[in-house]
């Protein structure tokens, strides 16, 4: 398996500058539909009950990280070092944008989770370089003792300033179309979900239409390793909730916010040779590239499956 994944490795995406614009144009498009979400009267539900919330932020932060670090450690047998770093830098996304629109499927807490994707969202600037940052110095540092890994410099500093340029302008946008026109915004939203899972679909058909074969003659090995990691992130949520004691309606949210994350920002950063540029990545990046993908499918098919076990538990059964 591993010597199957060291293939993905040597693909490396230059869409060039035209491409690259359209790239950022579709993540504006993307982060645009998840800002019309976001209210300031979305946050009074986190002063008045902070305890779900807080909950859910630490285990998006905090605890799916930590749990994707363990859990590149212990696959370290089968899968590549850009493999692995692939599945941190998803762990280190916010939540995805059709999050909400599952949670509501599951019969979740469809106020928290609009809560949760706005607070990771916002500060996903700061928080997503610096776990990246953390997780993956942290983790080069442990299997670098075994001489595994090609020096690699993980970004901060480009990441950082790339995101709050990519993030920044259509969430405030977004938040300020949403305060004058909070009816439009409302009706729009939904058809924005959808629209953003298009957009991400035809930005992945595009990035791997010259290397297709290659990405079915491993789709195996990638499914199982992005499955793993996603029953891990959903089983993450489920479990951190139900120690916290949160009503099932509130697990249920943060289940499917933990296991719906924003893969296309990850996509749209590893395209951007500002933050990946080939020379210092020496061209090897192919693996996250693969792992980034397959998750923004795979998570639509999990969070609808877990969408309709939950539908058919009642919601006051503990």
């Amino acid at each position: 398996m591993r010597e199957q994944l060291e293939s993905l490795n040597s693909i490396s995406i230059n869409f060039g500058t035209a491409g690259m614009a359209l790239v950022n144009i579709i993540l504006a498009v993307v982060m645009f539909g998840v800002a019309l979400g976001i209210r300031i009267s979305t946050f009074r539900e986190v002063f008045l009950k902070p305890k779900s919330i807080i909950t859910g932020v630490l285990l998006q932060w905090v605890g799916l990280p930590a749990v994707t670090f363990l859990l590149v450690l212990a696959l370290g047998r089968w899968i590549t070092p850009m493999v692995a770093l692939g599945m941190i830098l998803v762990a280190s996304c916010p939540g995805g944008n059709i999050s909400n629109f599952i949670s509501s499927l599951s019969k979740g807490n469809v106020e928290l989770s609009v809560s949760m994707t706005a607070c990771t969202t916002m500060f996903a600037p700061i928080v997503t370089p610096f776990n990246f940052y953390f997780w993956g110095t942290l983790y080069y540092r442990v299997i670098s003792m075994s001489g595994e890994i090609p020096v690699l410099v993980i970004p901060f500093g480009p990441m950082l300033w790339q995101i709050l340029l990519l993030l920044g302008i259509p969430i405030v946008a977004g938040m300020l179309f949403t305060h004058r026109f909070p009816a439009l915004s409302e009706r729009i939203r939904k058809p924005f979900s959808v629209l953003s899972v298009i957009l991400f679909a035809a930005m992945v058909l595009i990035a791997f239409s010259r290397n297709f074969s290659l990405f079915t003659d491993n789709i195996v090995y990638v499914f199982i390793i992005v499955l793993i990691h996603n029953s891990a992130a959903l089983a993450t949520g489920w479990t951190g909730a139900r120690a916290a004691g949160l009503p099932v309606r509130d697990r249920r949210a943060i289940t499917i916010e933990v296991g719906i994350q924003n893969s296309g920002l990850g996509l749209t950063l590893l395209f951007n040779p500002a933050i990946f540029p080939p020379d210092i990545w020496h061209g090897h990046y192919g693996g996250m590239l693969f792992v980034t993908a397959w998750w923004g499918i795979w998570h639509i098919v999990s969070g609808l499956t877990v969408a309709g076990i939950f539908r058919r538990t009642p919601v006051h059964e503990r």
